[in-house]
């Protein structure tokens, strides 16, 4: 069989890495076509997977067109020269189109409830999409949901070993209390309409957190002149070796704060809309703690990230084992479901619980 997976979010390229190898073990050829955003083609080329690049699009809302065209002529030509069997993305709208012209099935993955935008392109030109269990929308017949989160896919214990000695070239002496923070841009299409943590409370909050541990920031964007020191430049195939021994994760990114829970570190994620993965960490795990971008929550936010530092994070490490014993192997249930489709389908309408087998 022969796969080409579409990707636009580094994470993505995460998301899909244990599949795509364990797939090509199996003697598949697995294709990646990524939008080169950020981190994203050094984690391609970390990972030796076999990729091309259809640019790194623009920010700037007049320009996107412009992407979208070029973005999907990338695919387009790619999907006709490697004549893939099946497509496979995250809420991508570009695979939806292509694999539609092409005439072969497209199955997408979607954990993001408020990318309305995307949805309203993909959906239509899907054959099937799945969704952790938490994820809010209903998307009818098609739609099918699994117990698990899409971080685990790559930070299952079966995936990935946190490392002691991989943090010690970059200075951090993990056996002292340290708080990553994450800000983001805030230039995705559903990040339309937010504005993050002000200026104020970033500096407050790495004030008040570097009175109990050290602070790390991580950023997609610049940082005041204030903050510039706390920067860490981290390699991102090392990102989650330092999520894994943080105290706390304090930030703007869902991704990572779920990250951060799956690996047993608290998070405090803020956010006006949140994300249901975030929200069922919170409601039913009490490892994520979400905040909107009020200046009332900001504050709130703050004062929680000092009581997580006050106590430790022991307690959490054991929530984090609950999640992992709830939880199925996504990554071994998607290979399942992609080497069997459609029958895998047909399985999970008439019987969720088959997804049990992969744990």
């Amino acid at each position: 069989m022969k796969i080409l997976i579409d990707t636009g979010h580094p994470a993505e390229i995460l998301f899909f890495s244990h599949t795509a190898k364990q797939l090509e073990k199996n003697g598949h050829s697995v294709f990646f076509v990524i939008r080169a955003k950020d981190c994203a083609l050094p984690i391609a080329q970390n990972l030796r997977l076999k990729f091309v690049s259809k640019g790194s699009g623009s920010y700037a809302i007049f320009l996107k067109p412009f992407y979208f065209i070029r973005a999907l002529w990338v695919l387009f030509a790619n999907a006709r020269s490697i004549k893939p069997d099946v497509f496979l993305s995250f809420a991508s709208p570009y695979a939806a189109h292509v694999s539609t012209l092409l005439n072969k099935p497209h199955i997408t993955f979607d954990d993001t409830e408020n990318a309305k935008f995307g949805q309203a392109f993909y959906k239509p030109f899907t054959n099937y999409i799945l969704s952790p269990s938490c994820f809010k929308p209903e998307f009818g017949k098609k739609h099918i949901k699994f117990d698990g989160y899409m971080e685990l896919c790559y930070l299952h214990p079966k995936y990935f070993i946190p490392e002691k000695n991989v943090l010690e070239s970059y200075k951090i002496n993990i056996n002292k209390p340290y708080t990553v923070i994450r800000f983001v841009s805030w230039h995705a299409n559903h990040d339309l309409g937010h504005k993050g943590i002000t200026l104020e409370n970033k500096i407050k909050a790495v004030n008040e957190f570097s009175k109990h541990s050290q602070v790390f920031i991580t950023s997609e964007g610049l940082l005041p002149k204030e903050l510039e020191s706390y920067r860490l430049t981290i390699p991102p195939e090392h990102i989650h070796h330092l999520l894994a021994f943080a105290t706390l994760f304090y930030g703007e990114s869902a991704t990572m704060a779920s990250e951060s829970s799956v690996l047993g570190t608290p998070s405090i994620y803020i956010d006006n809309v949140g994300r249901g993965y975030t929200t069922e960490q919170e409601k039913k795990y009490n490892i994520v703690f979400n905040f909107t971008e009020s200046l009332e929550d900001q504050t709130n936010s703050i004062q929680k990230g000092i009581e997580i530092l006050k106590i430790g994070k022991q307690e959490f490490l054991e929530r984090k084992d609950q999640i992992l014993k709830d939880k199925i192997d996504v990554t071994a249930f998607m290979v399942w479901f992609i080497e069997n489709y459609p029958e895998s389908a047909r399985i999970m309408e008439e019987n969720p619980d088959y997804q049990y087998n992969f744990r």
